[in-house]
């Protein structure tokens, strides 16, 4: 296994990562930022407010976006596996 491999499998793992988790925390962002506008122009400070609404935000999201996302994880998972040979030399 030599240096590039690794990189390229290091670099694979964190693009995967990102794309897996890069719309549950978007739409976590999104839902926050959209409660703490509704805090400020209400004057409503409650800290749990805000924590129901990114659950159901990221609920909605993986049920939305599950077939895709493990489109992606058993593409990565074939690449990693599928290229397993090439590791032992």
């Amino acid at each position: 296994m030599t240096d590039d491999m690794v990189i390229a499998i290091g670099a694979e793992a964190i693009k995967t990562t990102i794309y897996l988790a890069g719309p549950m925390l978007l739409a976590t962002l999104i839902v926050g930022l959209v409660v703490s506008i509704f805090q400020a122009v209400t004057q409503i400070n409650e800290a749990t407010l805000t924590f129901i609404p990114k659950m159901l935000a990221v609920v909605a999201v993986l049920a939305v976006m599950s077939p895709w996302m493990l489109q992606i994880l058993s593409q990565y998972a074939t690449v990693i596996l599928g290229g397993a040979h090439d590791w032992i030399r």
